[in-house]
């Protein structure tokens, strides 16, 4: 899942795709590259972020999707708003890339839709959520989080439901790792797991690279990491040094060849 920001303020690439044709652009690049799908987002929720409207949310994603539904692409749609996700869904989006933690407006435009969706574990809001993260046992946590919607998503016959631990949303360095390093104790028959590691500020904490661009090496190493703990899906910023890399993974049998 290649990764495309329609922000001025998103923490790695903010500003960079803010015109529907560079954006166009950018997406094109990373099927190249071997994106199987495009992630999309018009608004930050880095750490310490303010919500934007819905209608700014709008102006930024709608122009970009129905460019990108031209183009045949598999589309995901990154938001929190029930209306924003509506709005995508009836533009041609594939999937919802859900980091409320579960909104049931739009676990029921998916389940109209038939749409794939993504649900994302956080522990309070991008404003406030990683000022003094709290668990017992940040694995157990995760996962009861999870299996306590179990029932009401198997409701809704989706297609395809994936879940993402939500790596940096409400965590701390040592509960990241802890969920990377256990990530197969969430698999279940039921979801996918779907890993969103790439460039995040817990590799500055490991290794000391306060630039994002400079946490390439850290963020193939969780990819080849969750890949080979079962992760059916890697969000990232890096689509051609992730697939060159899980390519090789795959080629020294450090990961199972039909992942």
């Amino acid at each position: 899942m290649g990764i495309l920001n329609l922000t001025p303020d998103s923490f790695s690439d903010g500003g960079q795709f803010l015109t529907p044709g560079d954006a166009l652009d950018h997406a094109c690049q990373m099927v190249r590259q071997g994106a199987q799908i495009i992630d999309l987002g018009g608004e930050s929720t880095r750490p310490g972020s303010d919500p934007v409207s819905e209608q700014e949310e709008l102006s930024r994603v709608l122009p970009v999707i129905e460019s990108l539904v031209k183009e045949g692409y598999i589309l995901s749609l990154d938001t929190t708003k029930p209306s924003v996700a509506l709005a995508g869904l009836q533009a041609g989006v594939h999937m919802l890339n859900d980091v409320s933690g579960g909104n049931e407006e739009m676990l029921a435009h998916a389940s109209r839709f038939q749409a794939g969706y993504v649900l994302m574990h956080a522990q309070g809001t991008p404003k406030t959520m990683q000022e003094a993260p709290t668990y017992e046992d940040v694995v157990e946590e995760v996962r009861t989080f999870f299996d306590q919607k179990k029932e009401f998503l198997q409701s809704l016959n989706l297609p395809r439901l994936w879940i993402d631990p939500g790596i940096g949303f409400g965590k701390s360095l040592e509960h990241n790792l802890s969920l990377m390093r256990e990530l197969d104790e969430l698999i279940d028959s039921e979801w996918g797991i779907l890993l969103g590691s790439s460039r995040k500020s817990w590799i500055d904490l490991l290794c000391g690279a306060p630039d994002p661009l400079d946490r390439l090496g850290g963020s193939l190493c969780s990819a080849l990491a969750g890949v080979a703990r079962g992760a059916e899906i890697v969000r990232v910023h890096d689509v051609r040094e992730t697939v060159q890399a899980l390519e090789v993974a795959k080629g020294l049998a450090l990961i199972d060849p039909t992942d």
